[in-house]
């Protein structure tokens, strides 16, 4: 019997301390997978997320950008942070002809997004732009994830908002009202199928230039979550918590034992909220094969 070998790696990411950060699976050449194969070796991985490169001709990656789609245990995204950030790294360490380049793009079910690199290990993704959208009441919110009303913070707003993956983006008043976040995921469900949000995104003021966040989801925990830190940025500056262009950082992870640093940043021209940076570093600390019949 004829067994097909897929080779993978492992990385954290938006760390630069291994074991620590978000784990990610790469699958460094999946063009043979079918759909039902990648959502089983994504289910089989058990990550928050796993990724799959489908190789091109090279006139198609450098028109377009390497092809790649990204898996939960549950489903497929259109987009997501740490696994666009922790592939393009993969890509540019780890593939021959994307070696030094200081950026790489990933055309992603959600469009291109390109990754730029300062250093080997730390790169910058640029966002879609961020859309808007349903603003939530904080009594019912508060009762979706199972929070006093007196937790949140009362002068800011609880807004839906995409950079190609919506959150609802939840500010509490305190990192310490934050910590004790425990989200009942059929509760949540309930709520959030009758909005435009696919996931909560909570985050508090911590220090100067420093924002906590969490979020929660699958009954699970994400140790961090990128695509929700350009949604979470592109608020910020939108309802005037941050300055345009503001670099800022988002420290999540931190409860669960798993600490990861993201660097955010957006800009404000008087009318629209554009250039949703998230940036973190990656490091890899493992590779294999899966093997298949």
């Amino acid at each position: 019997m004829h067994m097909r070998e897929f080779a993978y790696h492992l990385c954290d990411v938006f760390t630069d301390t291994p074991l620590q950060g978000n784990q990610l699976a790469v699958f460094e050449d999946a063009g043979s997978l079918t759909t039902a194969e990648m959502q089983k070796l994504a289910k089989e991985t058990n990550l928050s997320e796993t990724t799959f490169l489908i190789r091109r001709a090279p006139e198609i990656e450098a028109a377009r950008g390497v092809r790649v789609r990204i898996f939960t245990t549950q489903e497929e995204l259109p987009f997501a942070g740490h696994p666009t950030l922790g592939t393009a790294s993969f890509i540019r360490r780890f593939l021959p002809e994307f070696a030094g380049r200081k950026t790489v793009t990933l055309e992603l079910n959600a469009g291109a997004v390109p990754v730029r690199f300062a250093s080997l290990q730390h790169g910058e993704m640029t966002q879609p732009n961020p859309v808007f959208g349903q603003m939530h009441e904080r009594e019912r919110v508060a009762l979706a994830i199972g929070v006093p009303v007196e937790d949140l913070a009362a002068a800011m707003p609880i807004q839906t908002v995409s950079t190609g993956m919506p959150f609802c983006i939840v500010p509490f008043r305190s990192v310490e009202a934050l910590s004790r976040l425990r989200i009942s995921a059929t509760a949540a469900d309930e709520y959030l199928e009758k909005t435009d949000a696919k996931f909560f995104y909570c985050i508090a003021p911590e220090l100067q230039q420093v924002w906590r966040a969490r979020m929660q989801f699958y009954n699970g925990e994400d140790p961090a979550t990128g695509s929700a830190a350009g949604c979470a940025i592109a608020y910020l500056v939108a309802h005037k918590f941050a300055a345009s262009d503001e670099q800022l950082h988002i420290r999540q992870g931190i409860e669960m034992g798993r600490a990861s640093e993201i660097g955010v940043r957006a800009k404000w021209d008087g009318a629209a909220v554009s250039e949703v940076r998230v940036s973190g570093s990656t490091v890899f600390v493992a590779n294999g094969r899966f093997f298949l019949e």
